[in-house]
């Protein structure tokens, strides 16, 4: 395809934008949308069965331009529109779409080993460690998107009406896409590397910049193709989940859509784990460097422990009946650890370091919000540790900086606290929903990253400007600023979006209700 994937990718995702906006502004969803038009019926038709099926070539076309099924000349020329229902029509669209956007992205891994890994300049300034690390296994998952491709272009090519592509993502996933896992773990060590060298190596640098302005970059960045690997294996979950929406129900292509979603869903679960433990090992040990315990020793460490959130918070002074007291010593600084597992409190102390003087297990924690009690007493809450280091109850009366902080303590603190809106797995009717129309990186544990085109639940909202959410495709939850998004007004397509999300995870959902069974048995 001529588009690099990073602009197909983009440009996919800000159609997909535009197309629930269009909705969002209709009474009714099932209008078309720009995207979904079907051909005009004044069009010439011919008989499809009388023709041999043409040859369609996305890796020999390197002109294609961004291009729908129905706007090849081989589909308008055939007549099979003016056959094909516009459920099926859509259905072929997402299926194309898949298939496309792998040749799109072969493009780019291509051109990240041809351009940059295999450049004569680049290899002599680095060390084969730092090359390594920097470009991990792209050969072998350049080598397996490949062998996929082929495999869906042979597809395509059988019959101008493709039968099935899940069948293909299935096969492969199973038998291949474990290379994704290998380089995605690494990220960490690659963006810490790529830094390191930009930093360090002024040479490394300048072939770097030089190579960037080259125009087959077409003004992308190098850690822009890095990061590809990571963000197809997403991708192509996405659009097996977009397959599996129009396919239909009961058949023999929503069985094999659903096989390859759940293998994709494994995948990329994997990669996500193995991102996460690199990063996490390495902030345990940091953390477990900077405690000091007044209390009995509690062992920091453990391959099953994650930190959560960290923070400073404002504690009251004296018993409860103090409250009313407007002092300026009311209330003096402590700081919490709270991992997925454990609750530590403490007071930093000079030289970087803080010394624990309570703790307790996360399950054994509740909150409670004060109502509103003048000023001084904004944002504050009840944090009570059921069980404390002394093995007695202990209550915390404490407040935070913002309303959306408070929040946000309280939630991650109990996390089965009741939200101000309920989650789309409690199966409710409605609820308020939004779409990202800008990405966002998080930036801390309880954040959630949010790509373009990201549809969530709106879980609890605070006045200061943002979202605790719950994303569809993989029911994922985190903070982000309510400047991301825009909410989706429409009840119908709010309604659709959840039916679609209960389909794609009816086999998880039959899963857990199995497991549930056979736990209470």
């Amino acid at each position: 395809l001529g588009l690099l994937y990073q602009e197909y990718r983009d440009k996919s995702t800000r159609q997909e934008i535009e197309t629930r906006r269009l909705q969002d502004s209709q009474t009714d969803p099932e209008e078309s949308s720009p995207s979904e038009e079907t051909p005009s019926e004044a069009e010439p038709t011919s008989t499809p069965e009388n023709k041999a099926p043409p040859q369609i070539s996305l890796l020999r076309n390197s002109n294609s331009r961004f291009n729908l099924w129905q706007d090849l000349p081989e589909i308008r020329s055939s007549g099979v529109l003016s056959i094909l229902q516009p459920d099926e029509i859509k259905l072929q669209e997402a299926m194309f779409e898949l298939v496309t956007s792998e040749a799109s992205y072969y493009k780019s891994l291509n051109l990240l080993v041809s351009h940059f890994m295999e450049n004569e300049r680049l290899k002599k300034i680095l060390h084969p460690s730092e090359a390594h690390i920097l470009f991990s296994n792209v050969l072998d998952v350049m080598a397996v998107s490949e062998r996929f491709l082929l495999d869906l272009e042979q597809r395509v090519e059988e019959n101008i009406v493709i039968s099935d592509v899940c069948d293909i993502v299935y096969q492969h996933t199973v038998n291949h896409f474990s290379v994704y896992i290998t380089y995605v773990s690494n990220q960490t060590y690659q963006e810490r590397t790529y830094k390191q060298l930009l930093q360090d190596k002024p040479a490394f640098r300048e072939v770097i910049s030089q190579l960037e302005l080259d125009p087959k970059c077409k003004g992308l960045s190098f850690s822009s193709f890095l990061i590809l690997p990571f963000q197809r294996i997403t991708r192509l979950k996405l659009l097996v989940q977009n397959i599996l929406k129009k396919v239909e129900e009961k058949s023999d292509r929503e069985t094999t859509a659903l096989d390859a979603h759940k293998e994709l869903e494994t995948v990329v679960k994997a990669c996500n784990e193995g991102v996460r433990k690199m990063s996490r090992t390495e902030q345990m040990i940091s953390i477990q460097k900077k405690l000091e315990f007044k209390i009995k020793s509690v062992p920091i460490i453990s391959h099953s422990r994650w930190l959560l959130k960290q923070g400073e918070l404002q504690q009251m002074n004296g018993p409860k009946t103090s409250r009313t007291l407007r002092t300026k010593k009311l209330f003096r600084e402590i700081y919490l650890f709270l991992f997925n597992d454990l609750l530590v409190i403490c007071r930093q102390i000079p030289g970087d370091k803080y010394q624990v003087f309570d703790s307790a297990p996360r399950g054994l924690l509740r909150v409670e919000e004060l109502e509103d009690q003048g000023q001084s007493l904004a944002n504050v809450f009840i944090l009570r540790l059921l069980e404390n280091a002394d093995d007695r109850e202990a209550s915390y009366m404490l407040k935070a900086s913002s309303q959306s902080e408070m929040k946000r303590w309280m939630i991650s603190l109990a996390p089965n606290r009741r939200t101000k809106f309920v989650s789309f797995t409690s199966r409710l009717v409605d609820c308020p929903q939004i779409q990202c129309v800008h990405p966002y990186l998080a930036q801390e544990p309880d954040e959630l990253s949010l790509e373009l085109a990201d549809v969530l639940n709106i879980l609890d909202k605070t006045d200061d400007g943002w979202i605790f959410g719950e994303r569809l495709h993989d029911q994922e939850r985190g903070w982000f600023p309510s400047s991301m998004g825009e909410e989706i007004l429409n009840p119908k397509i709010r309604a659709q979006n959840l039916k679609e999300c209960f389909r794609v995870h009816k086999s998880d959902d039959s899963q857990r209700r199995k497991l549930g069974s056979r736990n209470r048995q």
